[in-house]
């Protein structure tokens, strides 16, 4: 699934590593998540109730939006956890406001105001500053929930279990191919607010898991503070993202064969950053990025050109679930540099590695 741009996870770690392969300073999306992977719901009397992917997703996406909370948030993989967090949201009127304090790692903060995003580094005395097109909601729901994610996935009602002190509907979102992982999903019976999620391979290996261990609901969070906090940029120097809208087409590039069910989502120029002498870049060291989505899962294709003398070589890396895969294009394409992201089975990178052209 894709996240809900919240600093540590494993979706993190491989955007970094993403970003150090293109050379960009992107900020990256993130996730948080809980321990025991181990943990199975029951299947007691009081089922959840009979809906189809879409009616959950949509209960789910406004159990995201509608309610405030605070607390803490971990993800975890069968090696161990992968990171953890503090969130408070608060819904103020038509707009939401977060911030995610990370636990593990490097210190930052992260401030949401609607689509307007900051990531304070305190070490590096440096907040970036970007807003964000397609943003997600916690912990990892589309914006719009997709109505055609019903013919990709089949959901099955598991039971109820509880987490972090919560009554909880369980439920299964089962893959109809093997391109896109499944998902089990803990949501509070009363709001639909997801409060465990499990992501799982076509064996139903659990892979990665996202959970709250501590949660207090329509908790007292004043929007007022939270924006405060988020101007308060005294100190720091401020980085500003920029992103340049584009179409594949006007960058010159297709898909020979779409990845059935990955939609179009997005396609940004990310212009390079200066370089350490000062001198403005040059305009061949933008970077590209295509975003895909079937409505649950996400994948990023970033294209740059070739550069033997800084490009590392081709490579795939696996950090819960997330994987990544860089290479070059080949022929008549190997000028250019793939790296493609995503929360889905690597074999589904490699779809849209092979299927990708350049047009011109």
């Amino acid at each position: 699934m894709t996240v809900v741009h919240m600093p540590i996870s494993a979706r993190t770690l491989v955007l970094a590593f993403a970003v150090l392969c293109l050379g960009q300073m992107a900020t990256a999306q993130t996730r948080y998540g809980a321990a025991n992977t181990k943990s199975v719901p029951s299947a007691q009397a009081d089922e959840p109730p009979a809906m189809g992917v879409t009616e959950w997703l949509q209960r789910m996406h406004a159990g995201a939006r509608q309610r405030s909370y605070v607390g803490t948030f971990v993800v975890s993989a069968p090696g161990g956890d992968l990171s953890s967090a503090r969130i408070w949201h608060v819904r103020d009127g038509d707009h939401q406001l977060e911030r995610i304090e990370a636990l593990s790692g490097p210190p930052r903060s992260t401030f949401r105001r609607n689509r307007n995003v900051m990531t304070f580094l305190p070490e590096a005395k440096v907040v970036k500053v970007e807003k964000r097109e397609n943003l997600d909601l916690f912990p990892n729901l589309p914006d719009k929930p997709d109505s055609s994610v019903g013919d990709y996935y089949d959901v099955r009602a598991i039971g109820k279990d509880r987490v972090a002190g919560f009554d909880a509907d369980v439920v299964q979102l089962v893959p109809r191919d093997g391109l896109r992982f499944g998902y089990r999903i803990w949501s509070e019976r009363r709001s639909g607010l997801v409060v465990k999620l499990q992501t799982v391979d076509s064996d139903t290996r659990v892979v990665e898991q996202s959970a709250f261990s501590e949660l207090q609901l329509d908790a007292p969070v004043k929007a007022q503070a939270l924006a405060q906090m988020m101007a308060n940029t005294s100190g720091y120097r401020i980085e500003k993202l920029e992103l340049e809208r584009s179409t594949a087409q006007d960058e010159g590039w297709m898909l020979r064969t779409p990845v059935a069910g990955f939609k179009p989502r997005s396609f940004f120029r990310r212009p390079a950053l200066p370089a350490g002498d000062g001198k403005p870049p040059k305009p061949e060291a933008t970077t590209v990025q295509w975003t895909f989505s079937d409505g649950l899962a996400t994948v990023s294709l970033f294209i740059e050109r070739y550069d033997p003398t800084r490009t590392p070589g081709d490579g795939v890396l696996t950090i819960g679930a997330t994987n990544a895969i860089r290479r070059r294009l080949p022929a008549p394409a190997s000028d250019w540099w793939l790296t493609a992201v995503g929360e889905v089975p690597q074999q589904t990178l490699n779809a849209f590695a092979q299927s990708l052209a350049r047009t011109r």
